[in-house]
Formats: structure tokens, C-alpha cells, sequence
């Protein structure tokens, strides 16, 4: 178990953030992968896929490349936050790709990862996502989803050939229909927000948000305490059934 706390500064605002990765009870090896850098200001929790390795794999080498891409662009000047978010995502998807389809590969073909990530600049939250990893924000005594899941799932409640009702019962919840690297090129959601001092943002893997619910989050967060708010993320999953591997991160955004 991996756990990760940090502190980041803007100005007028500080960011505590914290975060931890868990195999979770029934998996041989933790294909999750988290990022923190907190002097970029990028976080980024990945759900890797495919074979024995390449999940792992998949993850690690999105996130990287995605950290790759942000470092680069802080160094000679941003010119769109949003757009360099979405740039790093397919430069990720490019990379975990060609990494899958190289000559002798055969272990990593197919591999590919969810990824959501939040990046802040100049007191502003982008928060981009591609596969089922979400993101949360806590405002005002209350929990919303910020992201959308690409999952077959999702399309399906959206369309109305499912309800609401239908999906504790429902196969396909681990079926998404977009992912960082499994095709050579991929569409991602990005969205952005004016941080204010109190929210507090969630990502996490489906390891989480699959075994916990929106409300003891919701609760959790609501009457604390927030120390050790991502341990006991992490425990009430593993002791869900702990299915899947979990990561959650947590960043607060304090005056």
C-alpha cells in the first residue's frame, strides 16, 4: 500500500493533497498508478488493462508521458491549460500504443488505461478524463461528479435501454468504450472550474467508486476527520469485497 501527502501553494490558496494506491484484496498485482506533482500542480490517478503486465505498464508510462507533456509546456509558457491537457492525454495514448505494438511486445498487446487528471493553473482546476476513473468535487456540505464514464454501462443508462435501478444487477460494468492507449488515438473530456477556498476534489480509480458509495464519500468528507480521509477510503473498499484494485486522491483547497 502506497501512501503519498504533499503540500502546493497559490496565491492566497494552499493545496493539501494526499493519496494512496492499494492492490486491493483479490488481485495478484496493483495495475493502478498514481501521480502527484505538486509542482506542476498535476495529479492524475490511471487504471491500467491488459494481460499480465501491461496494465501496469499502461498506467505508469500514461502518467509519465502526461507529466512529460505538462513540464515541457510550463517550461516554455502555457498557452491554453485545456489544450495541453488534451495534448498530453493523446501524447499518452500515442505512447502506451506504440509501447503495446512493438516488435516481440506480444505481453503488452492490447494494453491500455484509464486516466483522470486535474491540473491547476492560475487558480483554475482543468480536469480531463478518458475511461471510468472519475472526478468529484465537495462544495457547500454537498458531493457532485464532475467527469463522465465511458463505460458500456454509462451508454446504456444514457440511452434508456437501462435505469437507474438495474445497475447492481446489470453485466458490463467493467466494459469501457474509450481508453489511453488501446487505439492509436483517442477523444477526451476536458472541463475546468475557478477553484475557491473550501472545495475539495476526489479522483479515483473504479476500485473505489465501484465499492463505495457516492454517499459514505459524500458523508465521509462531510464530518471527517480528513487526516487519514484516503486510508479510509481505501478500507471501506477493501472491506467491500476489495474486488479491484483501489486508488483514490484527494486534494483540498484550504486559504
Amino acid at each position: 500500500m502506497e501512501r503519498l501527502q504533499n503540500y502546493s501553494t497559490l496565491p492566497g490558496m494552499r493545496l493539501r493533497v494526499s493519496g494512496k494506491t492499494d492492490i486491493g484484496q483479490k488481485r495478484k498485482i496493483n495495475q493502478d498508478s498514481i501521480l502527484m506533482d505538486t509542482n506542476s500542480k498535476l495529479f492524475v490517478v490511471a487504471d491500467g488493462m491488459g494481460g499480465h503486465k501491461g496494465g501496469e505498464v499502461a498506467s505508469k508510462l500514461a502518467c509519465a508521458t502526461l507529466q512529460s507533456v505538462v513540464q515541457t509546456e510550463l517550461a516554455e509558457g502555457i498557452k491554453s491549460p485545456a489544450e495541453l491537457l488534451k495534448k498530453g492525454f493523446i501524447e499518452a495514448t500515442r505512447a502506451v500504443h506504440l509501447e503495446a505494438n512493438k516488435p516481440g511486445g506480444e505481453d503488452l498487446h492490447g494494453m491500455g488505461t484509464t486516466m483522470v487528471a486535474m491540473f491547476i493553473h492560475q487558480k483554475v482546476a482543468y480536469i480531463a478524463n478518458v475511461g471510468d476513473s472519475r472526478a468529484y468535487i465537495f462544495q457547500h456540505d454537498r458531493m457532485w461528479r464532475i467527469t463522465e464514464d465511458h463505460s458500456w454501462v454509462n451508454e446504456q443508462l444514457r440511452s434508456g435501454v437501462i435505469a437507474e435501478a438495474d445497475l447492481k444487477t446489470v453485466s458490463g460494468k467493467n466494459v469501457i468504450t474509450r481508453s489511453v492507449g488501446f487505439a492509436p488515438e483517442v477523444n477526451v473530456d476536458v472541463f475546468y472550474r475557478e477553484l475557491s477556498v473550501g472545495e475539495k476534489y476526489l479522483l479515483c480509480s473504479d476500485g473505489l467508486h465501484g465499492l463505495v458509495t457516492d454517499e459514505w464519500v459524500e458523508a465521509r468528507i462531510k464530518n471527517g476527520p480528513l487526516e487519514n480521509f484516503v486510508e479510509a477510503c481505501v478500507l471501506e473498499a477493501n472491506n467491500n469485497g476489495g474486488d479491484d484494485n483501489v486508488t483514490c486522491l484527494f486534494v483540498e483547497v484550504d486559504g
